[in-house]
C-alpha cells in the first residue's frame, strides 16, 4: 500500500509559520498537497504561493488587489479550515483572527495544527470540550508546547509538573530603567527565533510566555501552580516534563520553527529532512537557567493571573496586549507602556464567568479599545 496523500490548508500562509510550513510541505511532496491557503493582505505572496501549489481554495483580505488566478476558489477562513476534502488544516493567523476557524475546525473534528494560541487563551474552555466531542485533534506547533507533547508520548501517566523555558528576550540582562529608552526596532531583534512582530515584541516582555502558561493549562490539562517557567537562553531546552518519581523528560533541538511544524504534519512518524539543523555538541559548552524577573517583565504574572482569574480575563489579555503592541510598535507609548495597559485593562474589566464565543470577542474587542482611546485620549505610558 502507498503512502496516502494528505491535504493540508494553511491559514496564515505569508507569515512566519505559515512560510515555514509550507517550506517543509515542499520537502515532503509524495506525502502532502497543499488544498487551501489563506492570508490577510500580503496578495503580492500570496500570489506567489497560489502559483507554486496551484490550491483549490484561497482566502485574502486586501480585496482591491485581485489575484487573477484560474481554478482557484474563494472560501472563508472558518470554511477552509472544515472543509470535508481537508486533513489537516494549519492555523497561524494572528491573534483574534484565529478563533473562529478554529472553532469551525475543531467542530469537523480535524486535525488542527495550532499556532495561534490566542484561541486557547481566550477560548480554551470552550475549543477543548468541543474537541472532546467531536473527536478533533489539537497538535500544538509552538516549540514549547510541542516539547511538552513529544515529552508525553508513550508515557501511560499523567505528568505532575511542566517547566515551560524562555529565552528571556534581547532585554534579559537590562536594568529596569534601561527598559524605558528601548526602541520597537531593538524588541524586534530576538536573540534566538526568527518570528513575526507580534510575537517578537511579546517575546520580549514575557506577554508570549504567560499566554503559553494558559495555553498548556488547556493543553495538557494542567493546574496553574504546576506550570513554571524559567529563563534558558541558549533555546536549546524547549521544555521539560516532571514526573511524580521526579524523573525530568525534555526536548532539545536547534531553535527552528520547522521541526515543530514537521512533527504536527507527521505524527505519528518522524521523517528525515536534511533541512533541519542539529545540534553539534561538541560546540555546544553550556546551558544556562534562571529565574524570570516578574518586577522587570510584569506581563508574564499578568498573564499567569488572567488566566486564574479565567472567564472573559484572558480575553481582556490578549485584546489589550495586541493593541499596546501595535502601538509601541507604532511609537506611541514606550516598551514599558505594554504592561501598564494591559493592566489597567485588567484593572478596568467587568468579567463574565463562563462567557460563550460572542461575549469573548467582545471583551478582546472592548480590551484593544479601551488601550487605544487612553492612548488618543493623552494618557502617557
Amino acid at each position: 500500500m502507498g503512502i496516502q496523500v494528505k491535504n493540508i490548508a494553511v491559514l496564515g500562509s505569508t507569515g512566519s509559520i505559515g512560510r515555514q510550513t509550507l517550506e517543509v510541505i515542499s520537502s515532503f511532496p509524495e506525502r502532502f498537497r497543499v488544498i487551501g491557503l489563506a492570508a490577510g493582505e500580503n496578495t503580492a505572496l500570496l500570489g506567489k504561493q497560489i502559483a507554486n501549489f496551484k490550491p483549490r481554495f484561497a482566502h485574502y483580505n486586501k480585496k482591491e488587489d485581485k489575484l487573477l488566478v484560474a481554478d482557484v476558489e474563494t472560501i472563508s477562513p472558518a470554511e477552509m479550515a472544515s472543509h470535508p476534502d481537508v486533513d489537516i488544516v494549519v492555523i497561524a493567523l494572528p491573534g483574534g483572527a484565529g478563533l473562529e476557524p478554529v472553532i469551525s475546525a475543531v467542530k469537523a473534528g480535524k486535525k488542527v495544527a495550532l499556532a495561534n494560541k490566542e484561541s486557547l487563551v481566550t477560548a480554551g474552555e470552550i475549543i477543548t470540550k468541543l474537541a472532546g466531542e467531536s473527536g478533533a485533534k489539537i497538535l500544538p506547533v509552538d516549540s514549547e508546547h510541542s516539547a511538552v507533547w513529544q515529552c508525553l508520548e508513550g508515557e501511560a501517566t499523567k505528568a505532575s509538573r511542566i517547566i515551560l523555558t524562555a529565552s528571556g528576550g534581547p532585554f534579559r540582562n537590562y536594568l529596569k530603567e534601561e527598559l524605558e529608552k528601548v526602541t520597537p526596532e531593538q524588541a524586534l531583534k530576538h536573540p534566538s527565533w526568527k518570528m513575526g512582530k507580534k510575537v517578537t515584541i511579546d517575546s520580549a516582555t514575557l506577554l508570549n510566555k504567560g499566554l503559553e502558561i494558559i495555553e498548556a493549562h488547556w493543553l495538557f490539562d494542567m493546574p496553574y501552580d504546576k506550570i513554571s517557567v524559567i529563563v534558558h537562553p541558549q533555546s536549546i531546552i524547549h521544555s521539560m516534563v516532571e514526573f511524580a518519581d521526579g524523573a525530568v523528560k525534555a526536548q532539545l533541538s536547534l531553535p527552528d520553527m520547522r521541526l515543530p511544524i514537521q512533527y504536527a504534519l507527521t505524527y505519528p512518524e518522524r521523517l528525515v529532512n536534511n533541512k533541519l539543523p542539529r545540534i553539534i555538541w561538541e560546540e555546544l559548552d553550556r546551558l544556562d537557567f534562571e529565574p524570570p524577573d516578574t518586577d522587570k517583565f510584569p506581563c508574564l504574572k499578568l498573564a499567569r493571573e488572567a488566566g486564574e482569574r479565567g472567564g472573559t480575563y484572558p480575553a481582556v489579555l490578549c485584546g489589550a496586549g495586541e493593541a499596546a503592541v501595535e502601538l509601541f510598535l507604532s511609537h506611541k507609548i514606550k516598551f514599558t507602556g505594554i504592561p501598564k495597559l494591559v493592566e489597567m485593562a485588567l484593572n478596568k474589566h467587568n468579567a463574565v464567568a463562563r462567557p460563550d464565543i460572542e461575549e469573548i470577542k467582545a471583551a478582546e474587542k472592548w480590551a484593544g479599545e479601551i488601550v487605544t482611546d487612553y492612548t488618543a485620549r493623552g494618557g502617557v505610558c
